[in-house]
C-alpha cells in the first residue's frame, strides 16, 4: 500500500500540470465550439423556411408614394429571409426617381426595415430637371412641386457652381431687399441673373461677386426717366455700369405716334 502511495505522489508530482490545464482547456473551448456549430446547423435547418412577410418605409418620404417603395422592394425575391440580397432591394429602391438613398435592414423573424431619403427640390434646371441641395441634378415631376423655385441654366456638367453662385448672390442681394428668381451661365461662361422685378444683371465672366456689389451699392441713386422701369443693367465694365430702360406700351404707341 505504501509502494502504491508513494508510486502515485511521484506520479503527480512529475506531471506537468500547467501544460494539463492548457490542453483539457483546449479541449473543452473545442467542445463548446461542436456544440455551438451544431446547434446553429440545426437551427438554421429549422428556419430555413423563414420568409419576409413585412415591410416598413421608414424616413416619411414627401414625394414618392409608399406603394411605389413597396413595388419597387417587391421586385426583389422576398422568399427566404437568409437568401435575400439587401443590396438589390437598395438599388431598386434607390432607382425611384425621388430617391437620393435608401439603406435597408433585415429584423428578425420576418421583417424587412427600408429607410428612404428623398432629393429636396431646390431649383429648375435647363427647364427640365431638377437639383438638390446639393446642387446635384436629378428629373422627377410631382404636383407637389412649389411654384416659386428658382429657374437656373448652365451646359451640362456646370450644375454643381451654378447653384452655388445662385445661393451666394440670392443670400447678398436679399440682405439688400432684392430677390434672385434666375440665373444663366452661358456656354463662355458669361453670368446674367434676373430679379423678381424684371431686372436682368449682365456680370460678364469674371469679378462677378464685385460687380453684383456695384449694382447694389448704385441703384438706389439711379435717375428714372418718367414711367420707365429697368430692363437690363450691364455690368461688364471696370469701373461703370450702362441701364437700358422698357416703357408702358402705351408710352411706346405715343411716342411712335409723335415721330
Amino acid at each position: 500500500m505504501r509502494t502504491f502511495l508513494g508510486k502515485t505522489r511521484a506520479f503527480l508530482h512529475s506531471c506537468n500540470w500547467p501544460l494539463l490545464g492548457g490542453v483539457s482547456f483546449f479541449l473543452i473551448v473545442l467542445l463548446t465550439l461542436w456544440q455551438l456549430v451544431f446547434g446553429v446547423s440545426d437551427w438554421l435547418v429549422t428556419h430555413k423556411d423563414a420568409q419576409i412577410k413585412q415591410l416598413t418605409v421608414l424616413g416619411k418620404p414627401q414625394y414618392t408614394e409608399e406603394r411605389e417603395i413597396i413595388a419597387a422592394i417587391k421586385r426583389v425575391d422576398l422568399s427566404s429571409y437568409f437568401k435575400l440580397d439587401v443590396k438589390r432591394v437598395q438599388q431598386e429602391v434607390q432607382a425611384l426617381p425621388w430617391v437620393a438613398s435608401a439603406s435597408v435592414r433585415k429584423q428578425w423573424p420576418n421583417t424587412l426595415q427600408v429607410y428612404v431619403v428623398e432629393h429636396q427640390p431646390m431649383a429648375i434646371w435647363n427647364s427640365d430637371l431638377l437639383l438638390n441641395q446639393q446642387g446635384q441634378v436629378f428629373q422627377a415631376q410631382s404636383e407637389k412641386l412649389a411654384d416659386d423655385l428658382p429657374q437656373l441654366y448652365g451646359p451640362e456638367g456646370s450644375e454643381v457652381e451654378a447653384w452655388q453662385t445662385f445661393v451666394q448672390f440670392r443670400e447678398l442681394l436679399a440682405v439688400n431687399q432684392f430677390k434672385l428668381v434666375s440665373l444663366a451661365l452661358s456656354e463662355r461662361f458669361a453670368w446674367q441673373l434676373w430679379l423678381d422685378n424684371g431686372i436682368r444683371l449682365n456680370l460678364g465672366r469674371e469679378e462677378k461677386a464685385q460687380r453684383v456689389q456695384r449694382f447694389i451699392d448704385v441703384f438706389p441713386h439711379l435717375e428714372r426717366p418718367d414711367g420707365a422701369k429697368i430692363d437690363a443693367v450691364d455690368l461688364r465694365y471696370d469701373t461703370g455700369l450702362a441701364v437700358s430702360w422698357k416703357f408702358p406700351a402705351s408710352q411706346q404707341q405715343q411716342n411712335k405716334s409723335a415721330a
